[in-house]
């Protein structure tokens, strides 16, 4: 199953040319490539997939996926490593 997870830009910083952010999952922290969404920065929700924010959420949408993936525990574990807290 492939996820598109909601997730908030912490912290935005270039590596090798790339456009790089921490991104936020509701707890669990990963690092996500931004090339696909030069708007995002810094307080940005972002949809991600497989490594690449692919678009721009808005907060409220952000939250509400956030919980209804918390209802899908398994399929959010398997695209993250491990559960949302």
């Amino acid at each position: 199953m492939c996820l598109g997870i909601p997730g908030q830009v912490l912290e935005v910083h270039d590596d090798a040319g790339l456009r790089m952010a921490t991104v936020d999952f509701g707890g669990v922290r990963r690092e996500v490539c931004l090339d696909y969404t030069p708007g995002a920065d810094v307080g940005t929700y972002v949809i991600v997939h497989v490594g690449f924010a692919i678009t721009e959420v808005d907060e409220a949408e952000a939250h509400r996926t956030l919980d209804v993936l918390r209802a899908m525990a398994d399929a959010v574990e398997t695209e993250l490593g491990e559960p949302l807290p």
